[in-house]
């Protein structure tokens, strides 16, 4: 591996669905290459790929990794023992179930309350009854995959959903409904622990008692100037990642509880959508934290 900055080989790293759809893709790589680095995607699992060749492997957009989750973490083991994986492959085990939430609990994290419940647990239909409704969801997901929310009085629905996830041998995830998403959903982008810049997207499960798992995962993108609550949330998240560094790159979703404070629905540290296409202005901070990954010049 090479330590100098010019020249230097990122991998930015996709998938077979990243390389479709990810927007964002070829203006990442373009701006790594205006910065002199010799960067290209490369799909997470190209055969014979030689990761001993690149100085770094930036994950992007590996937007198949739920449904192929043992062989996606195998793989960054094998990325990590070549070259630079950033994030690094600790943080995206850990990242990859979202369990983690209740480790950011325990840190003091603000966290949207949730009930995990494990395949042979036992449980009762009651628990799926609360006054503004539930969300019953997988605990690996992207996108929302397998995930729906059930209005008051519709936990018997509520309940075999969850029974049909357990079935499969995953783990279900229970929250209730926070009424006010439909406000709007905050998601805070960093680079090298650095705030770069927010959106609000719209409410995602707008008819309650359906899996979508075509919907669009982030309908009616605005920019977002997020509050000082909104910012000491993100970082306070960020700072419960049991990681010696700041992640390269990060995005915590918040949403608002009943009465205005922000919760911290999910921590993304493996492939979240960055909104580059529509907030460009954080490329340079992107482009700084991979170089800064990379070594000096």
């Amino acid at each position: 591996m090479g330590s100098a900055r010019d020249g230097a080989r990122i991998a930015v790293v996709t998938s077979g669905p990243g390389i479709e759809a990810d927007a964002d893709l070829p203006l990442i790589v373009e701006a790594l290459r205006a910065e002199g680095l010799a960067a290209r995607p490369v799909p997470w699992d190209a055969d014979a790929t030689a990761w001993d060749g690149f100085d770094l492997a930036l994950i992007r957009s590996t937007w198949d990794y739920s449904q192929r989750l043992g062989e996606f973490l195998a793989w960054t083991d094998t990325a990590a023992r070549a070259t630079r994986l950033r994030n690094p492959a600790p943080v995206v085990r850990w990242n990859s179930d979202k369990r983690y939430l209740t480790r950011l609990a325990e840190r003091g994290v603000r966290v949207a309350p949730t009930r995990f419940l494990e395949p042979g647990t036992p449980y009762d239909v009651a628990d799926f009854d609360r006054p503004g409704g539930v969300v019953v969801k997988p605990s690996v997901s992207a996108g929302a995959r397998d995930t729906a929310r059930y209005e008051p009085g519709h936990h018997a629905d509520a309940a075999r959903h969850a029974r049909m996830l357990l079935d499969q041998g995953r783990t279900v995830m229970v929250q209730p409904y926070l009424r006010r998403v439909a406000e709007g959903e905050r998601a805070l982008v960093f680079f090298g622990g650095a705030f770069s810049h927010a959106i609000r997207k719209g409410p995602l499960l707008t008819e309650a008692g359906v899996i979508d798992n075509q919907r669009v995962a982030h309908p009616g993108i605005a920019p977002h100037p997020p509050t000082e609550a909104e910012l000491r949330a993100a970082r306070a998240a960020l700072a419960a990642i049991p990681s010696p560094a700041a992640p390269l790159f990060a995005r915590v979703d918040l949403a608002l509880d009943d009465d205005g404070e922000p919760l911290v629905m999910e921590l993304e540290l493996i492939e979240p959508n960055l909104f580059l296409k529509d907030n460009p202005q954080g490329l340079p901070g992107l482009v700084r934290a991979v170089t800064a990954a990379v070594g000096p010049a």
